[in-house]
C-alpha cells in the first residue's frame, strides 16, 4: 500500500499546512493557503507524465525540447471543497480540461450519494488527476474513482491534502491501481467520520459555512 501513497514532506506545505489547521486562521487565509498547497501538490503529483520530444528553434539555434507528450490532463474536483484545490492547479496547468463529480456523505451511513456528474471526453487518452481535500472514510473518493472508470478513464492520481489511515485503505482496496498524493497522513478517523487531528470540514472552513 505505501508505493502508492506519496505524503509530501517539502517544508513549505508542511508550514503552510500548520497554518491551515489553527481554529483561528480566517476564512480568506485559508482559501489562499489551499491554492498555494495544490501547486506545491501538483508538482508531485504530475512528476511522472509522459514526455515526448519536439524541435524547437531557439533565439540561438534549433533544440530537440522536452515537451508533454498526447493530450493535456484531465482533472475532477469532488464538489464542493475539491474546487480549492482546483483552482492551484489551474494555475499551473491552464490547458487542463475539467470536470465536476458532485458526492456528499450521507451523515448516518457516511455512504457517498451522488446528485451531479459531468466529465471531460476522451477520458481514456488523458492522465486524471482527481482532486478533493480530504480522504477520511474513502467512500466518497473510490465513489468518484468509479465514475471515471466507468467513463473510460485509466491513468488516474488522488489529490487531497489531508488522509486518514481508514481512507487509503479503503482506496487501495477499491482501487489498487490509484496512486495518492497528500500533504500529511493524519492519525485516525473520529465516531463522527472526521480526520484527527485534521482541520475540521475543509468546505466550511473554505467557504464560511456550518
Amino acid at each position: 500500500m505505501t508505493e502508492m501513497l506519496t505524503v509530501v514532506t517539502h517544508p513549505l506545505v508542511q508550514h503552510k499546512l500548520s497554518i491551515m489547521r489553527d481554529k483561528d486562521t480566517s476564512t480568506s487565509k485559508f482559501r489562499q493557503l489551499l491554492r498555494e498547497i495544490s501547486m506545491l501538490l501538483a508538482y508531485e503529483v504530475t512528476r511522472d507524465l509522459p514526455m515526448t520530444t519536439v524541435t524547437i528553434d531557439t533565439p540561438l539555434c534549433p533544440m530537440d525540447a522536452p515537451m508533454l507528450e498526447g493530450r493535456k490532463l484531465a482533472l475532477v474536483s469532488i464538489l464542493r471543497a475539491g474546487n480549492g484545490l482546483l483552482d492551484g492547479i489551474l494555475e499551473l496547468i491552464p490547458a487542463a480540461r475539467v470536470g465536476f463529480v458532485g458526492l456528499y456523505r450521507d451523515p448516518e451511513t457516511l455512504q457517498p450519494v451522488e446528485y451531479y456528474c459531468k466529465l471531460p471526453p476522451d477520458l481514456d487518452q488523458r492522465w486524471t488527476i482527481v482532486v478533493d481535500p480530504m480522504l477520511a472514510t474513502g467512500n466518497s473518493s473510490a465513489a468518484a474513482v468509479d465514475l471515471l472508470k466507468k467513463a473510460g478513464a485509466k491513468n488516474i492520481l488522488f489529490m487531497c491534502l489531508l488522509a486518514a489511515p481508514e481512507g487509503v485503505q479503503r482506496m487501495h482496496e477499491a482501487h489498487p491501481d490509484v496512486r495518492i498524493v497528500t500533504a500529511a497522513l493524519d492519525s485516525h478517523l473520529n465516531d463522527h467520520g472526521y480526520i484527527v487531528p485534521g482541520l475540521g470540514d475543509a468546505g466550511d472552513r473554505m467557504f464560511g459555512t456550518k
